[in-house]
């Protein structure tokens, strides 16, 4: 797993087109304030190691947002951080996982669609913790 993380003043999306044709049809716009954001990509290996990962990958974004004082986070899929991808349906198990445990210890996560490109606009702040890379 890869993950590029940012504190941001603001992250928008819209979704723009599906690219899973076994998801719902949805349209989502939605702006969040005031978050943290972690862009996460899944990759093939990640399937023998899955229960790891995701421990790992939670215990970097409670990390993350301790350094940056944040209590919200953004989970947005992103599938070009590497060129071994998962299948599509072990990614969304290990991001859903990571957003429940996440809740499960009390921050508000949102994620964007799964299976949709979006269109997005972020404000990234400019200290240097404010854009972080873990490779787990």
């Amino acid at each position: 797993m890869k993950m590029l993380m940012f504190d941001t003043e603001y992250f928008w999306f819209e979704t723009f087109s599906k690219t899973l044709d076994h998801v719902e049809d949805v349209h989502r716009d939605e702006r969040i304030e005031d978050t943290a954001v972690a862009f996460i990509h899944v990759e093939a290996e990640d399937e023998e190691r899955k229960d790891k990962v995701v421990k790992k990958a939670v215990a970097n974004l409670k990390w993350y947002l301790n350094k940056v004082n944040k209590e919200r986070i953004v989970l947005h899929s992103f599938a070009h951080l590497s060129s071994s991808k998962s299948s599509p349906e072990l990614a969304i198990e290990v991001i859903s996982s990571v957003r429940d445990k996440m809740e499960d210890k009390g921050f508000e996560v949102h994620t964007t669609a799964f299976g949709y490109f979006s269109e997005f606009s972020i404000s990234v702040r400019g200290e240097s913790l404010a854009k972080v890379f873990k490779e787990i």
